[in-house]
């Protein structure tokens, strides 16, 4: 077991893994706990909703849950880094495709050159402009 880090809707937590060259497993405990999903009779559970897993032996072996196929499931991005051990789970297409309809931008937080923090929150109804640069 090892750490890892995992980013899940925009929290950063930490959680012991089984992290080898097969993948990344979490015991059902720490799924529980790091990510809110509980293995159930009826299937992976959160609160009151509840999703069937056919094949549960591809989900769930000896070493844990398997990430990946956790990811799979509730049709989630996932992106790993092994070496680094990092996880990131992104947001599935339906959740992608009600932010895109609804033309609101998700909201941020940045500094401004004072290290004052601003969000995209506090400017809702007034026109921006945001400039982006990237060095790649």
């Amino acid at each position: 077991m090892s750490s890892l880090t995992i980013i899940d809707d925009g929290r950063l937590t930490s959680a012991a893994a089984t992290v080898d060259s097969n993948g990344v497993r979490l015991s059902p405990d720490t799924l529980h706990t790091t990510l809110g999903w509980e293995l159930k009779a009826q299937g992976l559970c959160r609160d009151e909703v509840c999703i069937p897993v056919a094949g549960r032996s591809a989900l769930v072996n000896s070493d844990g849950v398997d990430l990946a196929a956790f990811a799979d499931l509730l049709q989630r991005p996932l992106a790993l880094d092994l070496e680094e051990r990092v996880a990131y789970l992104g947001a599935s297409v339906a959740q992608r495709s009600q932010q895109l309809a609804s033309l609101q931008a998700p909201d941020f937080t940045l500094p401004d050159l004072d290290g004052r923090p601003h969000s995209l929150s506090d400017y809702r109804g007034k026109k921006i402009l945001l400039l982006a640069y990237a060095s790649w």
